[in-house]
């Protein structure tokens, strides 16, 4: 737990040369082959950070914390896994980093991703996929995997990474840890390099309940830089939600489509519910068939948008500089960028083209809008909606990145929380055949604390799974 390591590192239980060290020697073992990081930061800095902070005596005073790659780092390189910004370091902190900061956390390094957070595998990054600490075979899901395998690789105890439609509680379900996709403007996105502005949101992971909301409450709150913040700061006590009673619905429409293993682990869990005294009852979402299209549309549209900054002019991978800009541009673009990007830039720019922006765009915000009606009808009804996070297993190297039907079905559960504005959190559930299977809760906007506390109870009287280290 997060808060007794703050009191040892304090009291000189822990030392804090030592605490470094042993990071730093587990990232040598280990990730030549897991590939988390895309950098580590020095170690002598880092271990003079560490010993400074302590002596601040603040909440997170000296702990060690992993930032996914595209969350700005005053003088850290920041890539967004892209070659286009292979060589970027940021003269400015977001503000997530600065909170942070002020609470003592030293940054130990930058996750890998997919690129620009374009990828549900982590295998579209410039640096190489990154391996699920769990079996190496197989992905940490994405983008934020690199943070999720930092957690289970045993590196660190808290990351960050960044959700516009599952990148954090895909890999939270595929490396057994934590990850919460907090409500829309909640967290300030000044300094996370835009993707799809209306649905992505900066987010805590860790290896348990307690210390991810407790990393919420210091990364929540307003910002005059973000103005889509809201005035909202959470509570910093994190209580344990009673089960009693509690109304919870279990979203079928999604379960039916999920794998066999991942549906039984999830009946379990509910069946487990059930008996210490919460309501259960199944129920449908609606229009469940229509959230992925609809947020894909809208997400590839505000890509094209967002990337167009990318020109090789400005900053950004810029070997062509001879020639009229049409052509420089094109070029610079064309080696810069992935092809999952590039394919995202092109499918948002057609969509947004004269004759096709009502047909599609149009259309999916209307979809989202029915989704979110949907959800606020079930809302009166139930406290929180259950569902697997993912709907197949951790899938191995390779197997879906060639194949984007697959792996945009692969976010299936994930976007509805997006597309609504509402927080959700993913926990481990179960295991099966040693691969990890996750948990989703989804509330109410503004119930953050709530799926918190409720997973803590179910971490610790249901799975009785939590701070889980992978084998590796």
């Amino acid at each position: 737990m997060i808060r007794k390591l703050v009191e040892d590192l304090k009291n000189g239980n822990i030392d804090p040369i030592e605490y470094v060290n042993k990071t730093y020697d587990r990232i040598e073992k280990y990730d030549k082959t897991i590939n988390a990081f895309i950098t580590v930061r020095d170690k002598n800095e880092v271990i003079k950070e560490v010993k400074d902070n302590i002596l601040k005596g603040s909440k997170l005073a000296g702990v060690l914390i992993a930032i996914k790659d595209n969350i700005s780092t005053k003088g850290i390189r920041t890539t967004c896994a892209s070659k286009m910004l292979e060589d970027y370091i940021p003269p400015y902190d977001a503000t997530v980093i600065e909170k942070l900061k002020r609470e003592g956390a030293v940054i130990l390094g930058k996750t890998n991703m997919d690129e620009f957070a374009m990828g549900s595998t982590t295998e579209t990054s410039y640096f190489g996929p990154t391996r699920n600490p769990w079996d190496l075979e197989r992905t940490p899901g994405g983008s934020s995997g690199g943070s999720g395998a930092a957690l289970a690789a045993g590196y660190v105890e808290l990351a960050l990474g960044s959700d516009t439609g599952g990148s954090i509680r895909a890999p939270a379900a595929y490396t057994a840890t934590f990850g919460l996709k907090p409500s829309y403007g909640t967290v300030s996105r000044f300094g996370l390099v835009a993707y799809a502005n209306s649905l992505e949101q900066i987010g805590p992971m860790a290896k348990n309940a307690e210390d991810l909301g407790f990393l919420y409450t210091i990364i929540a709150g307003p910002d005059e830089r973000d103005a889509t913040t809201i005035d909202f700061k959470p509570d910093e006590n994190i209580v344990e939600e009673k089960i009693e009673k509690i109304k919870i619905g279990i979203l079928n429409d999604i379960l039916e489509l999920s794998d066999k293993p991942i549906v039984l682990t999830i009946k379990d869990i509910t069946n487990k519910l059930a008996s210490e005294g919460a309501i259960i009852e199944d129920t449908r979402l609606g229009y469940a068939e229509y959230a992925l299209p609809a947020y894909y549309i809208i997400a590839m549209s505000e890509a094209s948008s967002n990337l167009a900054r990318y020109d090789g002019v400005r900053y950004g991978y810029s070997r062509y500089m001879e020639g009229n800009w049409r052509e420089a541009y094109s070029k610079n673009r064309g080696e810069g960028f992935g092809i999952e990007v590039k394919r995202r830039i092109l499918l948002g720019s057609f969509i947004l083209s004269a004759g096709y922006y009502e047909e599609f765009y149009i259309k999916a915000l209307k979809v989202r809008n029915l989704i979110k009606k949907s959800l606020d009808e079930l809302f009166k009804k139930y406290d929180i909606l259950i569902s697997p996070t993912m709907p197949i297993l951790p899938p191995k190297i390779g197997e879906v990145v060639n194949d984007p039907v697959k792996m945009y079905a692969m976010d299936l559960n994930t976007v509805i929380a997006n597309l609504a504005a509402i927080p959700a959190l993913s926990m481990p559930a179960g295991f099966y055949n040693n691969l990890p299977i996750g948990l989703q809760l989804m509330g109410k906007y503004l119930s953050d604390m709530k799926l918190i506390g409720i997973s803590s109870y179910i971490e610790k009287n249901i799975t009785k799974l939590y701070n889980l280290t992978a084998p590796i």
